[in-house]
């Protein structure tokens, strides 16, 4: 009877390891690829990772702060504290896992060169990455920004602009659709990617590997060291996920670990 115990205690503590659930949301490409690759050597561990798929940039934050779910993959820094800073969240950082660059695209032209007068440009509606966006025209020499160092600059904070671009702002989500509409997108890289975009390839201009935007892991406070996000970390942060990462997204998704 000892040892029938003894048994049953190792079973049910093995089933309570194994029934470790971790749901994570992530944009579809490249963060929910990732997930799903790392998925079978979390369920080895004992953790059973669901990732449920968004294609914005609000609910994934507003669902982990609710607690409906327990982190996501999809942002960087800049923009998570943009969104604290907005709505009132607490929300941290757990990981950096890597960088998509931002990119400019057109089905008009090949160069920024060739960009006529008055040039319709479509920048993400967001803080951070419209600024990011308008950084990186900045750097091309496309325009000047008052502050050519700041984050969250906006059209506003454009001090030159030699070919009196026409600036529109659009939810980042929806940049590709409207890529054949208008002169030049500046697009995030997992949407460029989904679009079925080649941003080593078709971007005339992308950020180079200096850039600050590390896509992070996000969880709340109080969930951010349990052992099952521990194990999500390691995961991620593993030679086979740095491999994969290489070898599927050809430079234009970059390890930043």
């Amino acid at each position: 009877m000892k040892k029938l115990l003894v048994a049953f205690a190792a079973v049910a503590a093995f089933s309570a390891h194994a029934a470790d659930t971790l749901t994570v949301a992530a944009t579809p490409v490249p963060h929910a690829e990732i997930l799903e690759f790392v998925k079978p050597a979390l369920a080895q561990q004992g953790v059973d990772l669901k990732v449920k798929v968004f294609t914005d940039y609000i609910q994934p934050n507003v669902q982990v702060a609710e607690k409906r779910l327990d982190a996501n993959f999809f942002q960087h820094q800049p923009y998570l504290d943009e969104f604290n800073k907005a709505k009132g969240t607490n929300l941290v950082s757990v990981a950096g896992v890597h960088l998509e660059p931002l990119g400019a695209y057109s089905s008009k032209y090949k160069t920024l060169e060739e960009l006529p007068s008055t040039a319709t440009v479509v920048i993400p509606n967001d803080a951070t990455n419209g600024g990011r966006a308008l950084l990186l025209l900045a750097k091309a020499g496309v325009i000047k920004l008052q502050d050519s160092n700041n984050i969250l600059s906006t059209v506003k904070d454009i001090t030159e602009n030699p070919k009196n671009l026409k600036f529109r702002e659009l939810e980042a989500a929806t940049i590709p659709r409207v890529l054949t509409q208008v002169d030049l997108a500046l697009i995030n890289t997992n949407y460029a990617l989904e679009a079925k975009l080649d941003p080593s390839k078709d971007a005339l201009v992308i950020e180079g590997s200096d850039s600050p935007y590390v896509n992070i892991l996000v969880a709340r406070p109080d969930d951010k060291d349990s052992e099952a996000m521990k194990k999500l970390v390691a995961a991620l942060h593993s030679p086979e996920v740095k491999a994969f990462i290489l070898e599927k997204y050809k430079g234009a998704v970059v390890p930043a670990f």
